[in-house]
């Protein structure tokens, strides 16, 4: 499948200082099959904590799955045998072996990005402060889409007309819903919407969350701080946006804009992915 992407931030409108980070990156080999990996990440904390927060956890998941996106074969990465590849390249049971690797390997990069800002605010806490930061991510290979999220920070998946929430979410409001206590409206409403009970940085060692969906042409990718989506709260209004705009760069401009016109509470950070 080909893949097609664009990313960006924005401080909001009533936000002098930016903490998401995005990162978006695709590499197409000569032989072989695309891969994709995206991020974003909602940074929190005292002064200058929230954005060395963020942008430590993207570099450090980079350079943690950067040998998947090297010129060398990537599957040798995963150690699949040499018997396994050459009988099963295009086998299903090889493919969803190496969806599952792929997950642990999404799975130790946060938790090895989760130990670098917990160390930073530890060793500096006059800049540091209470640093943390939530971190949505998506790891595109083949046909399987591998996701991690810790937070709040949302992964969206658009297919035929309809936004599915493919996280989920790890703040109070998320599961006082789940136990309806609360309804999906006061989501946006509730004096302690902010709250998250799970973040980066926080304790040195973290629960991270993560999903495997098969993709297929003609999907889309949204990748979002919830600066977006706590301001754009109609998903139909989303879905819109992102089929209508014609591409990536496009639909990012109008999810900001959107998010900026109904408030820009908060920072914006954006991925949105196509999917051919």
């Amino acid at each position: 499948m080909k893949l097609n992407a664009a990313s960006c931030t924005d401080a909001g409108k009533e936000r002098d200082i930016n903490e998401d980070r995005v990162w978006s990156q695709i590499f197409t080999p000569s032989e072989g099959v695309s891969r994709g990996l995206f991020i974003v990440c909602d940074g929190m904390g005292g002064h200058l904590g929230g954005e060395c927060a963020s942008h430590w956890a993207v570099e450090t998941v980079k350079h943690e799955l950067a040998d998947l996106f090297s010129v060398r074969d990537p599957r040798a990465t995963v150690h699949l045998s040499e018997e396994g590849l050459e009988a099963g390249r295009d086998d299903l049971r090889t493919r969803q072996t190496e969806a599952s690797l792929f997950e642990v390997r999404l799975q130790q990069a946060v938790q090895r990005a989760n130990q670098v800002v917990f160390t930073y605010a530890q060793n500096k806490p006059d800049k540091a402060g209470d640093a943390g930061t939530t971190i949505t991510m998506a790891l595109i290979s083949d046909v399987y889409g591998i996701f991690a999220n810790v937070g709040d920070s949302r992964t969206y998946l658009y297919r035929e007309g309809k936004l599915r929430q493919v996280t989920r979410d790890h703040s109070l409001v998320a599961r006082m819903l789940e136990l309806g206590q609360i309804s999906p409206q006061e989501v946006y409403s509730h004096p302690q919407r902010n709250v998250i009970y799970r973040s980066l940085g926080q304790k040195r060692d973290v629960q991270v969350d993560t999903f495997v969906e098969i993709l297929q042409p003609g999907d889309w990718l949204l990748l979002c701080s919830d600066g977006l989506w706590e301001m754009v709260q109609d998903e139909a209004a989303i879905a819109e946006m992102l089929v209508s705009a014609g591409s990536p760069e496009k639909a990012c401009a109008q999810l900001v804009e959107a998010a900026n016109r109904a408030g820009g509470e908060d920072n914006i950070g954006v991925v949105v992915v196509q999917i051919d």
